[in-house]
């Protein structure tokens, strides 16, 4: 459902990261779009699909909360989470859901999870996962050149990058990310990346946990 866009601009209340370490914040990010990118205002968008793979009726589901910006999460995105795919969601054993928990370590962790909405919005679920990846790869670079990295990899994918860059610039799925955080909330996340298995948290995100939690749910 789209709205006129409107400002949110309450930041919610900090969590540390599961095992970070003190005082993880990033920059501030970059100031400019990229050069061109000149597309209005965009109409704020309030609610979209959960973004999940795997079948719907399948006997397990995981569910990742993640910030774009903690590198816990982009160890797990780009390390377990491809083994969760490849051993159980890709064998109809898993349904693995994705939900915007942005701490925030920085203004990217706002920004990214709203280019990625945008990209979600435009194309089709696994080019969102695609997208989320990629930008994890690019994690280091997004205080300096953010509104640059997802306009570029949106427009590999086939997406106009201009628009998702835009759409990070004016937080326009805003709406969106802040309702995963408060159902984060709700559910008691401690911190990024906090992993669920049939609704119930795991201490750690590591692989052996995760896979061992997953095999005791299928049996």
């Amino acid at each position: 459902m789209r709205t006129t866009r409107r400002s949110y601009l309450a930041a919610l209340g900090g969590v540390t990261t599961l095992g970070a370490t003190a005082g993880c914040l990033g920059g501030s990010g970059s100031d400019a779009l990229p050069e061109g990118c000149d597309v209005g205002n965009l109409d704020t968008v309030s609610s979209l699909p959960r973004p999940a793979l795997g079948p719907e009726d399948a006997p397990v589901t995981v569910d990742i909360f993640e910030d774009f910006t903690c590198p816990h999460c982009q160890e797990f995105t780009l390390s377990v989470a491809p083994k969760i795919k490849s051993n159980y969601v890709d064998a109809g054993d898993v349904r693995y859901r994705f939900f915007d928990y942005p701490i925030p370590v920085s203004n990217w962790s706002w920004l990214a999870a709203s280019a990625a909405r945008a990209v979600q919005d435009r194309s089709d679920t696994e080019t969102f996962f695609t997208f989320t990846e990629r930008v994890y790869e690019n994690q280091g670079r997004l205080s300096d050149d953010g509104y640059q990295i997802v306009h570029d990899i949106a427009s590999d994918l086939g997406i106009d990058g201009c628009t998702v860059a835009a759409a990070a610039d004016q937080e326009s799925y805003r709406p969106v990310v802040e309702a995963d955080r408060e159902t984060g909330s709700e559910r008691g996340v401690p911190g990024t990346p906090a992993v669920y298995v049939n609704g119930q948290l795991l201490d750690n995100y590591g692989w052996e946990r995760v896979s061992g939690a997953i095999d005791s749910q299928l049996g």
